[in-house]
């Protein structure tokens, strides 16, 4: 006669993997701490029906209550608490009622995790990672070794050192990814993912290099500063490509710099698409308008010195008739003001920023190639950036950053 799961050792016990879908089911969670934090984000995420009964929460699970995402029932656990759930998490820092818990859960036939004690649920929380789109679990007896051995097969799958072969339904579309400032680590997951997946990829000139490395032989690669565009000018041109590719069953991705919607043209290209009945896909990228002043140790917003930044574009110098900007309105800004594309207007800008009232000596930076390993930061004020620009010649992509907050670094 098989031995009652209640009463066996567990802790030999070779588990059973399974993927729960708890999409609308009810699920309960004992206790609001620090176990419950890490463990409800994959809950919701599964669009479990969670329900959390503790007395107090941290904050963090406290907003989830407040947002909707779940119900706080704010008092401790009682019996029968349990009707109709399907799947139990105890994690109360009270070891009587997690297995109290444990035990109407057994009664009731629903499977129940411990926290302070795997050998005495009925069901064990794998370590979880994932990669391309894939969740990577694993079970163990140590939580620790299960951590190691999730890490090793997720940063495997990342760096490709663990192969992997990659089977997906072939689809046509057009993905506009933000590559992100230049480090080819700074791209999103997402971003990564649907560049694996594309069947040409159309770069810019600022999108990661070493990104387009990592392509297959099979995947067609198009600079897009090199289309031939004739009478078209250069983004029809661009529009162009991505439409016939993706017209010919191909699976396209626009990688650029920085964000697709913060001078990138992305939303150019997203018309263009649509009107031609062309899927589309948008990819945020992390924008270099932060990051990059970040990587140089200068932060865009700081408690007590400013609670605004303004980014703003350079392309154009302010006597330009197609510059769109209001320089006189920038200048009386208290606030940080950073500027894209801007090196080679930087003389004319700083005098109009001048002219409409901005102290000369405002410190600024300029961030050469940041988030690269060229990365470079010159220093100097509002009245000298455009001739120690020139003494270093600094030249593009660089990052403009005026304010305060560049002498926060020291």
């Amino acid at each position: 006669m098989p031995v009652p799961a209640a009463q066996d050792d567990r802790s030999a016990v070779t588990p059973y993997p399974l993927g729960l879908l708890l999409a609308g089911r009810r699920v309960v969670v004992l206790g609001g701490g620090q176990v419950a934090q890490r463990r409800l984000p994959a809950l919701l995420a599964a669009g479990a029906d969670v329900h959390l009964i503790s007395p107090s929460t941290t904050p963090a699970v406290q907003a989830m209550g407040d947002a909707g995402e779940l119900t706080w029932h704010a008092r401790g656990y009682r019996p029968g608490d349990l009707a109709e759930a399907w799947y139990v998490l105890a994690a109360t820092g009270d070891p009587a009622v997690n297995a109290a818990a444990a035990a109407e859960a057994e009664a009731a036939r629903t499977f129940c995790s411990r926290a302070d004690d795997a050998s005495g649920g009925t069901a064990w929380t794998p370590a979880q990672g994932r990669q391309d789109g894939t969740t990577v679990a694993v079970l163990s007896g140590d939580p620790r070794r299960s951590a190691a051995l999730r890490d090793a097969v997720v940063a495997g799958l990342r760096d490709g050192s663990l192969a992997a072969a990659h089977h997906r339904t072939h689809r046509a579309g057009v993905a506009l990814v933000g590559g992100g400032p230049g480090d080819p680590d700074l791209i999103t997951v997402r971003g990564r993912r649907l560049l694996a997946e594309a069947d040409v990829v159309i770069a810019d000139r600022l999108a990661p290099r070493e990104l387009l490395d990592e392509l297959g032989p099979q995947v067609e690669v198009i600079d897009a500063s090199k289309i031939p565009y004739g009478r078209f000018m250069a983004q029809e041109a661009i529009n162009d490509a991505l439409i016939q590719h993706a017209k010919a069953g191909k699976f396209v991705v626009r990688l650029k710099g920085g964000d697709p919607y913060v001078f990138g043209r992305g939303m150019e290209e997203l018309l263009a698409l649509t009107e031609a009945g062309i899927p589309v896909t948008v990819v945020p990228g992390i924008s270099s308008s932060i990051s990059v002043p970040a990587a140089a140790g200068i932060p865009v917003t700081h408690r007590g010195v400013t609670h605004s930044f303004t980014v703003i574009s350079g392309h154009v110098a302010p006597e330009d008739k197609r510059s769109l900007v209001d320089w006189d309105a920038a200048a009386k800004m208290r606030g940080t003001l950073v500027l894209l594309m801007a090196v080679e207007r930087i003389a004319a800008i700083a005098a109009a920023l001048i002219a409409g009232g901005r102290d000369p000596e405002t410190p600024v930076a300029v961030v050469q190639e940041g988030t690269t390993a060229n990365q470079r930061r010159v220093d100097a004020t509002l009245a000298t950036v455009a001739e120690v620009v020139a003494a270093e010649q600094v030249r593009p992509p660089a990052v403009v950053v005026i304010g305060e907050v560049v002498g926060l670094a020291g």
